[in-house]
């Protein structure tokens, strides 16, 4: 049975889909009964006491080609920092007409700010959506004057007619009488496409995303903030398949697991778990009106913690610091921050890497259990598992400091199929888990020791039906959640701890007569809860539900 909707549905059905698709008018205000204007249950960034000094980016940058817009920023004159806070916005909207979800990506000179999607608009919907994130970290680069530039690639035309708008800002929150400021970064790194930034394209497991630096002689902590994000014949890389099998199936290749590797001067050095981002355009555009998917419109990047290498990193020699996907088959697009903490009591330290037992690649198991003939069934289904231990020291201005960091790393895809000539069926169910456990021992105070537990499980169920009129029917269940559970003890004893968990549900059923033509969706719900709570009290909840594609429901704590 040919397949009508693989994973994205074609160009041309797509303008008619969304031609066809009237929601309720969009209203003011970010949460509207009855709307289908995008929502997220992502809470605003908690912001300090203290007013801010607001540096504009950008307002209403027009993106309706393939070039990025410069900006200029200046830092602010009247908050000198350091700063109790930095947090970065962005207010971006769609005009009402036929577009795909675009890439975002916005620069302060090669250092990435913001990494995300755009939603899709309709005909008579023209969707804006507000987003933000904590830079605090990232301070150094907010110090001098530069060039930035703001990257939304857009194909406008008689078809596309989608233009895309944003308008962007720099928060500094000045620090309160007598508050300590937060400890930051000393320097920023980037590992981008030149001066004035951009993503590098990965399209095998052998492509490489490098810098190579001569870096500071004190190196006291080192981390590389990751984004892989899948694109183009990877987009979908969780409904992928062993290639053996790839034909009969109708899928994609090179199995459905992909890993992010990390190295310095090319010996292994981390591992970043790759989330299974799903834009507005995904599989079925209709899942994501009016909630997108888990972090589609604000990407999170995954936190490699280098440290154990730090006494190698301040020998005052080059170090090259690279990145790849395992996998990657046209492509993954990335971009890598190096965060770096110095010793402020000292111009260089010693010390060494004591261990390091993470291997070079992974090595997933691949299990076949095909029944092919007239019909196929069966399961395919790849798995991988990590466990390693890296460690180091260094000797400072204030003592021995001990890094010891062990992780268990734990992947399963497995999928189910029931192809017969009026059926098709495709069941992923995915696991990701993550347990790190961070050890830093120093001299002549409490040992530390810090536990992060990141699980990124996906479910998605594709069924495509012939029904007895010739239509096709094609229902779509996806299910997303990111969760991260982190502990801090010391010398055994529990001092802080924090669960987050944000999860989404969709489904729709898209409708085609005998001829391929779209006709409807029905069916359509989604959900999205999100939940943040830890040990100081902290309690931040929301919950959202949709039908119809329009929003029935928001929980009253989504307001407070």
């Amino acid at each position: 049975m040919p397949r009508i909707s693989t994973h994205r549905m074609p160009a041309t059905l797509l303008a008619l889909a969304l031609a066809t698709f009237a929601p309720a008018a969009f209203a003011d205000g970010p949460y509207v009964i009855g709307s289908s204007n995008t929502v997220t249950a992502d809470p605003p960034i908690p912001r300090p006491s203290t007013t801010p000094c607001i540096v504009q980016l950008m307002s209403s940058a027009e993106f309706d080609n393939f070039n990025p817009v410069p900006f200029t920023y200046t830092p602010p004159a009247d908050c000198p920092g350091p700063w109790a806070k930095v947090v970065f916005t962005a207010d971006i909207n769609v005009t009402a007409g036929i577009q795909y979800d675009r890439t975002a990506n916005f620069w302060l000179g090669p250092t990435n700010i913001y990494f995300g999607t755009t939603a899709e608009p309709s005909p008579t919907l023209g969707p804006n959506w507000h987003v933000e994130s904590d830079l605090t970290d990232y301070s150094p680069i907010f110090l001098t004057a530069q060039q930035g530039t703001a990257d939304i690639g857009n194909l406008v035309n008689t078809t596309y007619t989608g233009i895309i708008y944003a308008s962007s800002t720099l928060e500094f929150y000045p620090l309160a009488p007598g508050q300590t400021a937060p400890v930051t970064a000393n320097q920023v790194l980037a590992l981008s496409a030149g001066p004035t930034g951009g993503t590098v394209s990965l399209n095998s497991s052998t492509d490489t995303l490098s810098g190579t630096f001569t870096l500071p002689t004190n190196i006291q902590n080192a981390y590389l903030d990751v984004y892989s994000q899948s694109q183009n014949d990877d987009e979908f890389w969780y409904t992928c398949v062993p290639n053996d099998v790839a034909t009969e199936l109708d899928s994609c290749t090179n199995t459905g697991f992909r890993e992010t590797e990390i190295t310095i001067d090319g010996s292994p050095a981390g591992v970043a778990p790759v989330y299974p981002w799903i834009f507005t355009g995904g599989i079925d555009p209709y899942l994501w009106f009016p909630i997108p998917g888990i972090q589609t419109l604000n990407m999170a990047p995954y936190r490699v913690d280098l440290t154990p290498f730090a006494a190698q990193l301040s020998n005052g020699q080059p170090h090259t610091v690279s990145l790849s996907v395992f996998n990657a088959n046209d492509y993954f697009s990335a971009t890598a921050s190096l965060l770096l903490y110095l010793d402020s009591g000292s111009t260089s330290v010693t010390g060494a890497l004591t261990k390091n037992s993470l291997n070079a690649a992974p090595n997933p198991l691949v299990t076949e259990n095909l029944n092919v003939g007239n019909t196929i069934t069966g399961t395919v289904s790849v798995a991988s598992s990590r466990n390693f231990t890296i460690a180091g020291y260094v000797n400072t201005s204030h003592g021995k400091v001990t890094t010891t960091i062990s992780q268990r790393i734990n992947f399963v895809n497995s999928q189910k199929f029931d192809i017969t000539s009026t059926e098709y069926v495709q069941d992923i169910t995915q696991i990701s888990d993550v347990n790190s456990t961070t050890t830093v021992a120093t001299s002549g105070q409490p040992t530390v020791t810090t536990t992060n537990d990141f699980q990124f499980p996906l479910t998605v169920d594709i069924v495509e039906v012939v029904q007895s009129n010739g239509d096709t029917d094609v229902t779509t269940t996806a299910k997303q959640n990111y969760a991260n559970k982190t502990s801090t003890a010391q010398n055994g004893a529990l001092t802080y701890v924090s669960v987050l968990t944000n999860q989404g549900q969709h489904q729709d059923t898209l409708v085609y007569d005998s001829s391929g033509n779209f006709l409807n969706n029905t069916n359509q719900s989604s959900s999205q809860l999100y939940n943040n709570t830890d040990s100081t009290g902290l309690n931040v909840n929301c919950k959202l539900t949709a039908a119809a594609n329009a929003l029935t429901y928001f929980s009253p704590t989504c307001t407070q």
